[in-house]
């Protein structure tokens, strides 16, 4: 409990403007500032950083380089994440893991996080600013708790300014659905050039879902699943796709939605290992780029394999062609509308510049 104590100490002196905090040099800023600007896409490096930082604070002599016991002279720092700052950084509302940042395969090999760790964290710079604010913990002796009251207090700064309220629609009795995909297309496909877009058919369908299993009979025993993470490998999220429905503790329906990926014969050699594993009845492959032409023979007989060997049918189709059949299958269009903007507007993997595109194009709605 003295490490969850401590994060909340330290995440409420971040909070708080008129609290003086310590100087820190310019190359740790900027490493900071690297890991916070990145702590939405690299949760798994900004989280193992938390927890080490958090276990320096106690125990000043252990190196926090060594993260695992079979490094020597090292400790678990996958357990003291697990048990207590994945959970809490949850409950503060702070970018958090599944389960632990030791999930991640680029963090969880077996070396010390020595400047020449060859883990492949994919962003260059994160690994760089990583690494070097680990080391300077270490060797430079550099104060723990400072950085992460900066960390964290930047965290801070960005997802407030993430903060946009969207605007409700003022005529919701002149909607129609030809209007709102002509709009949700324009949302999924504006050239954002910034990391977050890939979410938003994922949420669109989710709106959707939390309609449709209260109103289509096929869906009266089912539940659906929170939304998770958009950034989570399928090993560290542990789930059949981007959606998943369960009929009590088994699952009953997923969907996996690719944005800029056309389905291929490779996306059904996957899906079906999921399929094999979760043992869904139906599994939908949604893509807003064509199915490769060149490889229908070779996905149509992946379905028919997966259908004869285990029951499960495979339903491939693009993005907008369905949502739009989903559409005609709800009453209330607009119950819809405020399921999706609820969902945007509080998302924390989109940025500002996603939700100020909606709010944009809920004023072209009312037009």
């Amino acid at each position: 409990m003295v490490y969850k104590t401590t994060l909340l100490s330290i995440y409420e002196t971040a909070s708080n403007d008129s609290t003086p905090f310590p100087k820190i040099p310019s190359n740790e800023l900027d490493n900071i500032k690297i890991l916070s600007e990145n702590c939405f896409s690299q949760k798994g490096v900004y989280t193992v950083f938390v927890t080490l930082a958090i276990y320096k604070i106690h125990h000043p002599t252990q190196d926090i380089r060594n993260h695992q016991t079979q490094i020597p002279n090292g400790f678990s720092a996958r357990t003291i994440d697990t048990q207590y700052i994945t959970p809490t950084l949850k409950a503060l509302g702070l970018p958090s893991m599944a389960e632990s940042g030791w999930l991640t395969r680029s963090l969880e090999q077996p070396f010390p996080y020595s400047l020449d760790y060859n883990g492949k964290i994919s962003n260059k710079k994160v690994k760089q600013a990583f690494l070097e604010l680990i080391d300077s913990i270490e060797t430079k002796k550099a104060n723990p708790k400072a950085i992460l009251i900066e960390l964290l207090s930047q965290i801070i700064t960005l997802q407030k300014a993430n903060i946009v309220v969207i605007q409700p629609l003022k005529s919701p009795e002149k909607l129609t659905i030809s209007k709102l995909i002509e709009i949700l297309d324009k949302h999924f496909s504006f050239n954002y050039q910034s990391f977050g877009g890939s979410k938003l058919p994922v949420i669109a369908f989710y709106a959707i879902y939390q309609i449709i299993i209260e109103e289509v009979s096929r869906y009266s025993d089912c539940t659906l699943k929170p939304i998770g993470s958009h950034t989570a490998s399928d090993r560290t999220s542990k789930s059949a796709g981007d959606i998943e429905i369960f009929e009590g503790e088994f699952l009953f329906e997923a969907v996996e939605i690719k944005l800029n990926k056309a389905i291929d014969a490779n996306i059904l050699r996957i899906a079906k290992e999921k399929i094999i594993r979760y043992n869904p009845t139906r599994y939908y492959i949604l893509s807003y780029s064509d199915t490769n032409e060149n490889e229908i023979g070779k996905i149509n007989t992946i379905i028919d394999d997966v259908k004869v060997n285990h029951g499960c049918q495979i339903v491939i189709n693009g993005i907008i062609p369905t949502l739009k059949y989903y559409l005609r299958l709800i009453s209330n269009l607009n119950d819809f509308l405020n399921n999706y903007s609820y969902l945007v507007q509080h998302d924390s993997e989109l940025k500002a510049v996603h939700k100020h595109k909606w709010n944009e194009l809920m004023l072209e709605l009312q037009q």
